[in-house]
């Protein structure tokens, strides 16, 4: 098998890319340290806050510039697994890492907000992440996004808007924009699951490659141009990802379809685990609350 080193040093590391997320994670540095004082209503930047919003830029480095982009145009498995962490773990953590005071201040203009509440009212933000995710996964749609730059990058930032608006009655904590809480969450999250089990079953239990784009050279080779320089596709001589990856085209297709609900369940079932302690805490502090409001009333009560 051939390795990913002849497709050169820029399709392998997106130099330019690695500029952009540099650029990103400094101007969130300056505003949220350096110049936050001219805010106000502002708070001091935490630890936790910092090394979520950072461990969020690498990912999306990590997955969209490094060689795993490369991969994810070779391989489906490759390319589930790009989503899963572009959808399920990105944007928590960025949701996560941005300070209050700074979503306060984003989402401040009346015609921002006004949409912003709209479109992450729970039912909203599930139907439409789910709903976009699985449409894409309809093979004429995603063979056709998969070999146009423009819609590739067009509908791959619709998703991550999407997901971020799913994740954002989850994870959020603006009081104000609380639509969520306790028991609640989890009906959210097991929806949620529900929502994305059909794209998923889809390619897992498909008895042929579906993927002309995985699967046929002439679309792979169309699909290849987004991520690798005409000058050096057309100085090589492939005939297909067969050249790069030992399993067949069915077998890395239900591959990634697994991985995909593999990792699904995994997040949300950490995500539940939060959500369930969290609730449990609150529960148990109001209890307590009420207990000491008792005892304070009636001197008798027993301890």
């Amino acid at each position: 098998m051939l390795t990913l080193d002849i497709f050169g040093f820029r399709a392998l590391w997106s130099p330019y890319f690695f500029i952009v997320m540099l650029a990103i994670l400094a101007a969130y540095f300056l505003l949220t340290v350096k110049y936050r004082q001219r805010f106000s209503g502002s708070t001091p930047l935490s630890a936790k806050q910092a090394v979520l919003f950072t461990a969020a830029i690498i990912l999306v480095y990590a997955v969209k510039g490094s060689p795993v982009d490369l991969m994810s145009h070779i391989t489906f498995y490759a390319h589930m697994i790009q989503m899963s962490i572009l959808y399920l773990i990105v944007p928590p953590l960025l949701i996560t890492g941005i300070p209050e005071w700074l979503w306060r201040k984003i989402l401040a203009p009346a015609s921002i907000q006004k949409v912003f509440r709209f479109l992450t009212k729970p039912l909203i933000a599930l139907i439409l992440f789910n709903g976009i995710f699985s449409i894409y996964h309809i093979p004429l749609i995603f063979d056709a996004v998969k070999t146009n730059m423009w819609l590739h990058g067009g509908y791959s930032i619709l998703l991550f808007i999407l997901a971020g608006l799913m994740w954002w009655p989850l994870v959020n904590k603006l009081e104000e924009y609380e639509s969520l809480n306790g028991l609640k969450k989890v009906g959210y999250i097991f929806a949620d699951g529900i929502l994305l089990t059909p794209a998923c079953a889809l390619i897992i239990f498909a008895d042929t490659p579906i993927y002309a784009t995985f699967s046929d050279p002439r679309a792979w080779a169309d699909a290849m141009h987004l991520c690798v320089p005409s000058a050096t596709l057309a100085s090589l001589n492939l005939s297909g990802p067969e050249m790069f990856n030992s399993m067949s085209a069915l077998n890395d297709q239900q591959l990634g379809g697994v991985l995909m609900k593999v990792f699904q369940e995994v997040v949300y079932g950490v995500v539940l685990a939060q959500v369930f302690f969290q609730w449990y805490k609150k529960e148990q502090q109001e209890t307590e609350a009420e207990l000491k409001a008792s005892r304070s009333l009636d001197p008798q009560i027993a301890e």
